[in-house]
């Protein structure tokens, strides 16, 4: 019996002279300090700041109306449930701010809250 030499499969010999065909990477570039500490540095833009109006004060300005304001009108103007108004009310108003709270309801009409003067500050 005579054993035939072994030979390397065909498809492995492709691979390998492949293999040594691959692009390479580029290698990464390190920049000198001074240059990242320039990229980081943000670039000044002159423009007008934006005053934004807080749920607050559009809160403030429904009550201070000579009219003042229902649950719902503040409901609608924060975007607030119907307790998270009462508790503004009682909490920041009342409390935190001092002002003094009214409510007056005419026949047949909802609620007005309206405020009338702030307390000994």
């Amino acid at each position: 019996m005579s054993t035939l030499p072994a030979k390397k499969p065909s498809a492995l010999k492709n691979a390998a002279s492949k293999k040594g065909n691959t692009k390479t990477r580029p290698t990464c570039q390190r920049l000198a300090p001074s240059a990242v500490t320039e990229a980081k540095a943000p670039t000044q833009v002159d423009e007008p700041e934006v005053h934004r109006i807080t749920k607050q004060e559009r809160m403030l300005a429904l009550l201070t109306r000579p009219e003042g304001a229902s649950i719902a009108e503040m409901m609608q103007a924060t975007n607030w449930q119907h307790h998270s108004v009462r508790g503004f009310l009682a909490g920041t108003v009342k409390k935190k701010l001092g002002f003094s709270l009214s409510s007056s309801k005419a026949a047949d009409d909802v609620r007005r809250y309206r405020v009338k003067t702030r307390r000994g500050n």
